[in-house]
């Protein structure tokens, strides 16, 4: 999951501070924490899974990964760290620094940096992931997927994972450890999978599979193909010296 503090407005982080309980649980691995939404209803978020190896239902997400990949709110960046060990090209992207650097640690690569903001190789990634609830980013599904659109060679493939049930839900919530400490409130959104299609649908996307693991829910979503003269979505050209398994959270990212 994202660091929760992004809107949908480019260039803006919301501010936090090293007390934030998101930031804590990323630190130590574990939880409790909850999403919590004005009326009081909590959401667990699943810290330990995060931030341990790819589970099974991870696996069949990364398997259909082509080309460059890049991860919309990686969070500790075990996704990246596996994709980047299998030799393939891949990024994270999340607007917290303890994400990023933990993602470094692990090996892969990350940058600190909203995903409304300019991203290095626009228009060429093979894959997005929005993984763990991160179709919420922002509060604003639409505009997110549109976003991720934009950043994909044509044919490229958005793979979301979805709440598995039929919901579709704007709320304004905030990070909390069920003990009294508490972040900012920021917009999230909730979508099951017959929702995130009807998203699709208005902006083009075309329904590339969808499929179950772990109790867990996936999409996966093809934009448009563009002439034979355009650059195939496969492309690995995205991120240069990719190789490098353990770089500087800030080492420049760019497109060939």
């Amino acid at each position: 999951m994202s660091a929760p503090y992004e809107t949908t407005r480019p260039g803006r982080l919301l501010p936090w501070t090293a007390d934030d309980p998101y930031v804590r649980a990323l630190r130590t691995g574990r939880g409790p924490l909850f999403l919590r939404r004005s009326d009081g209803w909590l959401l667990p978020l699943d810290v330990e899974r995060w931030c341990a190896r790819p589970d099974e239902a991870d696996l069949t997400v990364l398997a259909r990964c082509e080309g460059a990949v890049l991860d919309v709110g990686c969070g500790p960046g075990r996704l990246v760290a596996e994709l980047a060990a299998r030799g393939r090209p891949a990024l994270g992207v999340d607007v917290s620094e303890a994400a990023v650097a933990h993602t470094a640690r692990l090996g892969g690569r990350a940058l600190h940096r909203s995903v409304f903001q300019p991203l290095p190789g626009e228009r060429r990634w093979g894959t997005a992931l929005l993984m763990d609830g991160n179709l919420g980013i922002g509060g604003d599904p639409h505009a997110l997927l549109g976003r991720l659109a934009r950043l994909l060679a044509p044919g490229g493939l958005v793979i979301a994972e979805t709440v598995p049930a039929d919901i579709d839900e704007r709320v304004q919530v905030h990070v909390t450890d069920g003990q009294g400490t508490t972040g900012a409130s920021f917009p999230w959104a909730r979508l099951g999978t017959p929702a995130l299609m009807r998203h699709a649908r208005v902006l083009g996307l075309c329904v590339d599979g969808q499929w179950s693991a772990g109790g867990r829910c996936f999409v996966a979503l093809r934009t448009r193909s563009a002439s034979s003269s355009a650059e195939p979505p496969h492309s690995t050209a995205v991120i240069s010296s990719h190789r490098a398994r353990n770089p500087s959270a800030d080492s420049p990212v760019t497109s060939r």
